[in-house]
């Protein structure tokens, strides 16, 4: 694979606006483990190397567990996760995939359970952002950082 173009290089004040939306987003109040995982499941769905390898590193240092992260694609199916945790990553799914989904009331009305009505448009918006970057490295070709270590 090829990077297309450095985007940030291209239009530094798209990247800025971005950024200001990601620092709203990272100051919101929402417990930053939950954050990562949006992060994590989003860019799985939308296949981003790029955001994966920095969002999993990111999530790994702040605590998250591997087991976890490796399980995430999988959560409806293992007991790690809260029903916080549940709400929010269906809420996720629902809003990456939403051409498909279209925000099932299902879907919204247990996040309602977990989730204020603030805290639902800062989970929304983080989703949405993190979309945004998903879309811009894959569609630029935004080459993740390569370890020179080779695999055991």
């Amino acid at each position: 694979m090829k990077e297309r173009l450095d985007g940030y290089k291209a239009s530094p004040d798209a990247y800025h606006a971005i950024l200001g939306l990601q620092n709203y987003v990272n100051e919101c109040g929402l417990e930053h483990s939950l954050m990562e995982l949006v992060k994590i499941r989003a860019s799985q769905i939308n296949g981003c190397a790029y955001c994966l390898h920095m969002h999993t590193r990111d999530a790994r240092k702040a605590g998250e567990s591997d087991e976890r992260m490796h399980l995430l694609a999988a959560w409806r199916e293992s007991p790690l996760f809260t029903e916080r945790e549940r709400a929010a990553l269906a809420w996720t799914e629902a809003l990456t995939l939403v051409s498909e989904t279209e925000a099932p009331d299902e879907v919204y009305e247990g996040l309602r359970a977990h989730f204020s009505e603030k805290e639902i448009v800062d989970l929304s918006t983080a989703i949405g952002t993190i979309n945004v970057w998903n879309r811009l490295a894959i569609g630029l070709r935004t080459i993740h950082p390569v370890s020179t270590k080779k695999a055991a």
